[in-house]
């Protein structure tokens, strides 16, 4: 008797157990069959221009180079290059080490800055100077729109008239400028039942921003936009695709508008692998505007990027749950298209690289 209640016991707990199982917990595995393998190592070498190493200037990269190698990685742009001193090392440690592997960007600290009397002639001199260093672009992060205020404390607009000579300068010294501005817009949307990005934000709260928090997501965007526009003469990388791969036609008209603007992919992977056929048709109409980037350095996420882009495979996982609870497919882009997003749009947009590494 005691037995039997105690598998009725343990029966019921299962039971409830499964009743009560949270949606962050529900994570099925897929019995569906289908042809497709994971992809580790790119058809083609590749330029990942959106790259982090923080610790660069005093880094010991040999294992950063296996984990490439293994990738097929041929050069990685650290976008962490910060400026004066640290610059300088971090070219130096690329020199000693791995000429040709790494190139990094300059870095501007705009907080409480803009505005300042002689800051931005300071300013535009230092980037002179990391170029002059080694520095093969410039990298601006999200704060700039969204954190940052001047020396008086107001949020800086991405698109500041005070903040022009930078941009200009980008275009006479013939740098590339990749910016990252804003977060995906459902972290402004209503935190409910229809914001798509509800497990994300629920697993990682402070990401979410109320709708005029500092501005809405449109307006920040909006003032990249106008800043791209109001600088012609400078190439301009958009970030995670200006957080529009969710509506391809949409930015397919800005890049139409605006010919001086390109964009990466990085962390936006699930959002092409949802819309194979569209995202195809995308990748081929903007051939020449798309670069690629992972963003984080994370090598073994990196088998995600090239099975979207390289496989015609059906309905395989994303690697976070919590960015993307939807299956991928893959674009099975032609050879031509991917080599100018894996390394020949870089080749021509970013200075300096080493051409030699990468076929024809």
């Amino acid at each position: 008797m005691k037995t039997k209640l105690t598998i009725f016991l343990l029966l019921l707990t299962l039971s409830l157990t499964a009743q009560t199982m949270s949606f962050e917990e529900y994570n099925p595995k897929s019995t569906l069959v289908v042809p497709g393998k994971i992809i580790k190592k790119a058809k083609f070498p590749f330029i990942d221009v959106h790259g982090h190493q923080y610790r660069m200037p005093t880094q010991d990269l040999t294992s950063v180079i296996t984990a490439m190698d293994t990738l097929n990685m041929g050069i990685m742009v650290n976008l962490s290059g910060r400026s004066g001193n640290d610059l300088t090392k971090s070219v130096q440690n690329i020199k000693d080490h791995y000429p040709n592997r790494f190139v990094v960007f300059a870095n501007i600290d705009f907080n409480r800055n803009v505005g300042k009397p002689g800051w931005i002639e300071a300013t535009v001199k230092q980037l002179e100077q990391d170029v002059k260093n080694g520095a093969r672009g410039l990298k601006v992060y999200k704060s700039l729109g969204l954190s940052n205020v001047d020396f008086k404390g107001n949020r800086v607009a991405i698109d500041d008239p005070r903040l022009s000579p930078i941009w200009k300068k980008c275009g006479e010294l013939g740098i590339p400028v990749l910016i990252h501005s804003a977060d995906p817009k459902s972290f402004w949307d209503p935190f409910d039942k229809d914001n798509e990005r509800w497990l994300e934000l629920k697993t990682h709260p402070r990401r979410k921003r109320d709708a005029n928090n500092p501005a809405p997501f449109e307006q920040i965007m909006n003032e990249q936009y106008t800043m791209f526009k109001k600088h012609p003469k400078t190439t301009f990388i958009s970030a995670h695709m200006g957080w529009m791969s969710n509506n391809l036609g949409g930015l397919g008209k800005l890049l139409d508008e605006i010919p001086n603007m390109n964009v990466g992919i990085g962390a936006i992977i699930a959002e092409l692998g949802r819309q194979p056929r569209n995202a195809k048709k995308f990748f081929i109409n903007y051939q020449d505007r798309i670069l690629f980037g992972k963003d984080s350095w994370v090598p073994q996420e990196f088998p995600t990027y090239f099975r979207v882009l390289e496989s015609a495979d059906e309905y395989f996982p994303y690697h976070k749950k919590y960015h993307a609870f939807w299956p991928m497919y893959g674009l099975d882009l032609p050879d031509n298209v991917l080599k100018k997003v894996y390394y020949k749009n870089a080749l021509r947009i970013v200075p300096g690289l080493d051409k030699t590494l990468f076929p024809n």
